[in-house]
């Protein structure tokens, strides 16, 4: 039986020159493979003393096979298997040690609640700001109901709407018409002052102090409408299953911007523009989680207020979302007195 001349033709010289330099070390490639594992998965902490130390061996052993496979031009798959070897270890060995959840959790469980409690007076003037807009826009209408139509665009029901068509705002099915076009001009509106009354708080608060005010008018003005046609309680219940997460985050960019200003007029004993890059830090953290907030009124306002009908759940749902919100700003991240 003739034999196979393709059997006994000698391999290619490269071929051969890299199964006997993988043969030679890839052990020490499997074991850091395997280590490289185990810490993506459960971390270093997870390693013996035996293992952290060993680990930047095999790492600089897999380096040293790298740099030698480049030099006498072994295959390329081999050359790729090894810079993707090196650059994990790389990465675990020398790079960031704490994972996507340990710093979710500590923004949400230590950095934002206590940035939050920082604005300390802040919170209360822009609750007040906001809130005295809101009853200025009521008085301003009970007093003179065209005023009505100067706070509010006329296709948001004007102060001639019978209690039959207002009632038809506060539906809860899914017809176009029961999607209120006051809850598309609150979010989009109250999103866009959030981002403006933080923002302007840089020429010294002004602008923030004039668009907490302004934007509480609005909301004053459709209180005063709806009570006026004997549906004020519908109306509030209405609200507040997303606006008690909304508004508070109004409050709360505001008193950002608020924050901002106070520590340009007074910087205290930094110079202004270190007190300003301070405000910065601490407003900044604040406003990544009134994003996260706005996000939470947009998921309420789309979905449970335009399915739940009833005034007592609607208010149940809002009261609740207000006494998560405070109880969380409050209480969670508090430093433990010991002793």
């Amino acid at each position: 039986m003739a034999e196979n001349p393709d059997r006994n033709a000698p391999k290619p010289a490269l071929q051969l020159k890299s199964q006997k330099f993988r043969e030679a070390r890839q052990g020490d490639w499997r074991l850091l493979n395997a280590q490289l594992e185990k810490a993506e998965r459960d971390g270093l902490k997870s390693f013996s003393i035996d293992e952290l130390l060993n680990l930047p061996v095999l790492y600089r052993s897999a380096m040293s096979s790298l740099s030698m496979a480049q030099s006498i031009s072994l295959d390329r798959n081999l050359i790729t298997y090894l810079q993707t070897l090196c650059a994990r270890a790389y990465v675990n060995i020398y790079g960031p040690q704490t994972r996507l959840k340990e710093v979710l959790a500590g923004f949400f469980v230590r950095a934002w609640p206590r940035s939050f409690r920082s604005l300390g007076l802040e919170l209360i003037l822009a609750f007040v700001l906001f809130f005295g807009g809101a009853v200025l826009g009521w008085l301003l209408c009970a007093q003179d109901p065209t005023w009505y139509g100067f706070f509010m665009p006329g296709e948001y029901r004007s102060v001639d709407s019978s209690v039959a068509e207002l009632k038809e705002t506060l539906g809860g099915n899914t017809e176009d018409q029961a999607l209120s076009p006051f809850a598309v001009f609150l979010m989009g509106h109250n999103t866009q002052v959030a981002i403006m009354a933080f923002a302007f708080g840089i020429m010294f608060g002004l602008p923030s102090v004039a668009l907490l005010i302004l934007n509480g008018i609005p909301l004053g003005a459709m209180l005063w409408l709806f009570h006026s046609k004997g549906l004020g309680l519908e109306f509030a219940a209405w609200l507040s299953i997303h606006g008690t997460t909304e508004l508070f985050a109004i409050i709360i960019a505001g008193a950002c911007g608020l924050h901002i200003g106070r520590r340009l007029i007074f910087p205290g004993d930094q110079p202004r523009r270190d007190s300003l890059m301070d405000a910065g830090r601490l407003t900044g953290t604040v406003m990544i989680g009134v994003a996260a907030m706005l996000t939470v009124a947009g998921c309420l306002e789309g979905f449970g207020r335009q399915l739940i009908t009833e005034s007592w759940i609607r208010f149940a749902i809002g009261g609740a979302m207000l006494t998560l919100w405070l109880s969380y700003f409050f209480f969670v991240g508090r430093e433990r007195k010991h002793g």
